[in-house]
């Protein structure tokens, strides 16, 4: 009897549990993403129409395949045009359906069951949070890969760019201390001559190796591995001097051909972990123009967390009924989402052109529209 009692006990408890998530959060999950999905999908046709009609000519003119027009190119555009347009269609696709909802008093019927300000935003964020992770992974691992076939196909066919395939003087900081120089590089061979590799300690030259051709190992499993032929290297201790010299030396030297050749969007091209990479290198050499790609690294962070700010200041904004109905919360919405846009553009400008930490330029507007989020969300009746 004792074993009975405590059963009906846990069930009467586990009935009296309300789940994480109930039906008007679903609903509203709902609504949110089925609205965000149909004006994302709305914007992308309306853009491939115009991009088709723009390029038509040009398409035409270099006889491209219509199979690499849809699989290299348009496939690749529609994911890369969505998700750079995606914190804008969360703010309206907000703005949107919770004017609705407010219209409609289906929010003041929500808070007239006890519902809090607070406690209706946890759909939203749910939602959000969907998005976000979504647009990171799709920004960061899947549109770099899928943009190297579009980046292909518009050099090829509408821009007629030819690649550029050999290169002269190159120099770089290839480690610590560790001096490369290249007289000439054949992309196409992945070989060149004039090859040199200095190595400096407490700015004193230690090492000087010098060879008549340098060959990259494209067979080996190996990264950066490089194959030196005719070469002599010159080492110095004190006073002393060690020569040694050789006609075939297999090495390792932290480089590799793609580091010579700077292609223009080339940012757009890498992944997370590749952009890293790449920044850590470029610093390493002392490059110029690394601020490019340091502003392309903190925009795959920084454009996923807007579509929690923006949601924020989307439902403060429209949960409440108005006389003018829907109109006046979706001009704001949109006259709003188009501010955080161009002043995203132009903070990375000034990254890029005027010397700001591309950190400070990227997260700024994030940080300036979440402090209008906070502002919005104590206005708002609780």
């Amino acid at each position: 009897m004792f074993g009975k009692r405590k059963k009906k006990e846990r069930k009467t408890r586990s009935r009296g549990r309300k789940p994480w998530l109930g039906r008007i959060d679903r609903y509203i999950i709902y609504k949110f993403l089925s609205t965000y999905i149909f004006l994302i999908t709305i914007i992308v046709v309306i853009a491939v129409i115009f991009d088709f009609n723009e390029k038509i000519d040009k398409l035409t003119q270099s006889q491209a395949p219509v199979q690499k027009i849809i699989f290299d190119y348009y496939v690749n555009f529609v994911p890369y045009f969505a998700n750079l347009f995606s914190p804008l269609f969360v703010f309206i696709a907000v703005i949107f359906f919770t004017s609705k909802l407010a219209g409609n008093s289906e929010i003041i019927a929500m808070k007239s069951t006890g519902m809090s300000f607070r406690r209706l935003l946890r759909p939203y964020m749910f939602s959000a949070a969907l998005i976000a992770l979504t647009t990171y992974l799709l920004g960061a691992y899947v549109i770099p890969q899928s943009n190297v076939a579009k980046v292909n196909f518009e050099n090829r066919y509408i821009k007629k760019k030819t690649d550029i395939t050999s290169v002269d003087n190159v120099q770089m900081q290839v480690d610590t201390g560790v001096v490369a120089y290249i007289t000439h590089f054949d992309n196409v061979t992945k070989s060149g001559y004039g090859f040199s590799l200095d190595k400096f300690e407490d700015k004193k030259l230690v090492s000087h190796l010098t060879a008549q051709s340098i060959q990259y190992d494209t067979l080996s499993d190996r990264r950066f591995s490089w194959t030196l032929r005719q070469y002599k290297i010159r080492t110095l201790k004190g006073m002393r001097e060690k020569l040694e010299s050789g006609n075939k030396l297999d090495t390792i030297i932290i480089m590799e051909p793609k580091d010579f050749f700077y292609v223009r969007g080339q940012q757009e091209t890498m992944t997370v972990p590749e952009l890293e990479e790449f920044i850590g290198r470029q610093k390493l050499r002392g490059a110029a123009g690394v601020s490019t790609f340091e502003v392309e690294y903190h925009k795959r962070f920084a454009t996923p967390f807007a579509a929690f700010i923006l949601t924020l200041i989307g439902v403060s904004l429209s949960c409440e009924k108005r006389k003018g109905g829907m109109g006046a919360s979706i001009g704001a919405g949109i006259a709003l989402s188009f501010a955080y846009i161009l002043f995203q553009t132009v903070s990375a400008t000034f990254a890029i052109n005027a010397g700001w930490p591309a950190m400070l330029a990227v997260w700024l507007p994030n940080l300036l529209f979440a402090i209008v989020a906070a502002v919005l969300y104590r206005r708002t009746p609780q």
